[in-house]
């Protein structure tokens, strides 16, 4: 770990955020790629593991972003959580807006039930979308703080940038293997399941990339902006991952699940960063 994090010091943060959400991405292929040794997948095991990847997201929505975000900012009181909250707000509708705009179907979800605009697309380029819609607040996260990094801000650090995306990794592993295998159960071909599974999570090194970008050219926003992503985060969780996890009768393995993922999320940006 420590090897990595002095080899990131060294690089420019922009190409910096790119390795890390590519890092992202590879572990999403990981879980995808389950779907080679696995016919199915139990749905409590899978209720667990979106319940511990809704926790992770929580817990890096506060202490990587919303925490650093109200620290930097200036003033007293209520004046100075004015740019957090703000932020946190807009991040909220702009997930929101394309939640409304991107035809989607959330997993496990009847076809009938698909989001959007209207679209002929198949039940499984909606599902993508539905993954893809998730992962543009973690790339974005991740890109990010990368950007306060080149920026110089003293809170924004390697250590911490490095701490949520190995965080945002983690969750991303079931996220692949939710993908991958509800489309096998359909009848998909293997190879055909495990593409579309990784294919999820390709838009995080984009939003990475953007987000480090804006924000080493426009140092003023960096509070804005990672509330932007924590806002953009949380409504994700509850809009996306809860209710995916309260369909069956496995609300409390996936409480415990997401308390795991938020005790382990918090653990690792307190310790290390």
């Amino acid at each position: 770990m420590e090897t990595i994090i002095n080899y990131l010091k060294n690089i420019d943060p922009v190409l910096a955020a790119f390795y890390a959400s590519i890092f992202t991405w590879l572990i999403t292929a990981a879980g995808a790629s389950l779907v080679f040794l696995f016919r199915g997948m139990n749905r409590t095991l899978l209720d667990c593991m979106l319940g511990f990847t809704g926790g992770v997201m929580v817990a890096a929505s506060f202490w990587s972003l919303l925490a650093p975000a109200i620290e930097m900012s200036a003033g007293d009181g209520f004046v100075r959580v004015i740019p957090a909250a703000s932020g946190f707000a807009l991040g909220a509708l702009f997930i929101f807006s394309l939640d409304k705009v991107l035809p989607h179907l959330h997993i496990n979800f009847k076809e009938s039930e698909k989001e959007g605009l209207k679209s002929p697309w198949h039940k499984t380029t909606l599902l993508v979308l539905a993954i893809t819609l998730h992962n543009i607040p973690e790339g974005l996260a991740v890109g990010v703080l990368f950007g306060g990094v080149a920026a110089g801000m003293p809170e924004a650090t390697i250590t911490g940038a490095v701490t949520l995306a190995l965080g945002i990794g983690i969750q991303n592993f079931p996220e692949g293997l939710a993908v991958s295998m509800p489309l096998r159960r359909q009848g998909i071909s293997k190879f055909k399941s495990f593409w579309y599974g990784q294919l999820s999570a390709i838009v995080e090194p984009i939003a990475a990339v953007a987000g480090a970008i804006a924000v080493s050219f426009f140092t003023p926003v960096l509070p804005y902006a990672l509330a932007f992503a924590a806002g953009a985060m949380i409504f994700v969780v509850i809009e996306e991952v809860v209710p995916e996890t309260q369909l069956e009768n496995n609300t409390d393995i996936a409480t415990l699940g997401f308390i795991g993922g938020f005790i382990i999320m918090m653990s690792l940006d307190v310790g290390l960063g």
